[in-house]
């Protein structure tokens, strides 16, 4: 059976980030979520987040013109007809949303983070899965602290797997992506010399990838690259953590 239920509709956003409703009913459907004013669809939650450059609330009228069904905002623009849910911090709302996601979401969670290959890796997983069911994947490489819970936030309640890549330039980031994903499974695909400047050691690199393991339960399972020199270490910072490991070794055509 076809789900027909809105992404979101106010309601559930409000219920989801304490957040209270300026216009707007209840009952209005959210059909998508956007960051960008630029990028907005007819039915979109047009999110207003605080940037280096710019304040997402100076978008507003933008996001309005182009169909948003509603913003979240941190301070109501009076002077629009467009339902909005203010809130106190927009990023940390966003997160509170893609919480409520994950919790509504009973299909297999996918994590996939690595030095090198995450976004091709998640795009060969998506296209594979789909022959079986619903896939919500990570658009593009939205992959930091503001595109993970994005993409989290967008994934269907009807999804029966959801494959999301997680990115990290230093120590502790993916910790709290990864305990927004959840992942039943996560895949690391390698560790390198990537960002080192913010890391003593590849090693350093290495068990900030293990990150991933912190938001899985104990009954998840691991896919680490056998072929890797951090193998060895990745192993165990998942058993550490009570996880099953299964492991596949790299290939290179020759």
């Amino acid at each position: 059976m076809i789900d027909t239920r809105p992404l979101w509709t106010i309601a559930d956003i409000c219920d989801a980030t304490n957040g209270q409703t300026h216009h707007g009913t209840a009952d209005t459907a959210i059909t998508g979520i956007s960051i960008d004013s630029r990028n907005i669809k007819t039915g979109d939650l047009f999110v207003a987040l605080p940037g280096t450059a710019s304040d997402g609330h100076k978008f507003l009228a933008a996001a309005h013109a182009a169909g948003a069904s509603a913003a979240l905002v941190t301070a109501i623009n009076y002077q629009l007809d467009l339902p909005q849910i203010c809130v106190n911090d927009c990023l940390n709302a966003l997160r509170q949303l893609a919480v409520a996601g994950r919790a509504r979401f009973h299909g297999i969670q996918f994590g996939i983070t690595g030095s090198v290959g995450k976004t091709s890796t998640k795009e060969a997983l998506a296209e594979a899965l789909a022959p079986s069911g619903k896939v919500a994947a990570t658009r593009g490489n939205l992959n930091n602290m503001w595109g993970v819970p994005l993409s989290v936030a967008r994934m269907p309640a009807d999804t029966d797997y959801g494959v999301f890549e997680v990115a990290m330039n230093h120590a502790g980031e993916i910790t709290p992506l990864s305990r927004l994903v959840r992942p039943d499974l996560s895949i690391i695909t390698t560790v390198d010399a990537v960002h080192l400047e913010f890391f003593d050691s590849v090693e350093d690199i290495a068990l900030a990838k293990a990150e991933i393991f912190d938001g899985m339960d104990p009954s998840g399972v691991v896919v680490l690259n056998a072929d890797n020199p951090y193998y060895p270490l990745l192993c165990k910072e998942a058993a550490a953590r009570g996880l099953r490991q299964t492991t596949i070794h790299a290939y290179a055509p020759t």
